[in-house]
């Protein structure tokens, strides 16, 4: 059965999100099938390799034991743009707004672990690898070291969201150190019910290559 169609946007005629700074890639510049293989470089024989790329557009994920081509490849309608533009009205989400992005993102994230899971075995955790720049900043606003191996736990990114829930509610962004970007808030959003739902043990970030 397929995924369901992308909702309308919440509000019939939002006002446009402004121009970001958050760290995105285009989507038809990622490769994602390169970020594959080289996970299953670094990976021990055998071993599961899953890469994650979060896009303005869209969210990929590949996953599989073959060195050279994923098993599965699932495209998500759901990206930091697209997420914003149609959810939220200002730089930053409602209490409301974030609700309701999170049913739908929610459902979405769903379908793809119902493809994605046949593929996994078990017992197996799987644990994505991305080298997106945005998923990055979003680590070091968890306390994340720098290096050239960062790993996101579940936990750290937890309280981050629950760092956005309290803006979301009237405290200001700047005193939880926060960006005041409709595009994070998104990324936030998407990573958190990837890592509730597909499910995801952690995630680790590389460099870009």
């Amino acid at each position: 059965m397929p995924p369901p169609s992308p909702p309308s946007p919440l509000f019939p005629s939002p006002p446009p999100v402004a121009p970001t700074p958050w760290p995105q890639e285009g989507d038809a510049d990622f490769d994602i099938t390169a970020l594959y293989r080289r996970i299953h470089g670094l990976a021990m024989p055998g071993q599961l390799a899953t890469a994650l790329h979060l896009g303005a557009e869209h969210t990929v994920v590949a996953t599989g034991l073959d060195p050279q081509l994923p098993s599965v490849l699932l495209t998500l309608a759901l990206g930091s743009q697209k997420t914003a533009r149609d959810f939220f009205r200002g730089a930053l989400p409602t209490p409301f707004e974030l609700e309701t992005a999170i049913a739908w993102v929610e459902d979405e994230v769903y379908a793809a672990h119902v493809r994605h899971r046949p593929w996994v075995p078990q017992g197996v955790v799987v644990v994505p690898c991305s080298t997106d720049p945005a998923l990055h900043e979003i680590a070091t606003l968890a306390g994340i070291a720098q290096g050239p191996l960062r790993i996101l736990t579940l936990d750290a990114l937890e309280h981050v969201f629950n760092r956005l829930v309290s803006v979301s509610q009237g405290r200001p962004a700047s005193q939880e150190g926060l960006p005041a970007h409709a595009a994070f808030a998104a990324s936030l959003l998407v990573l958190r019910e990837l890592m509730h739902h597909m499910p995801f043990g952690s995630l680790t970030l590389m460099d870009g290559a």
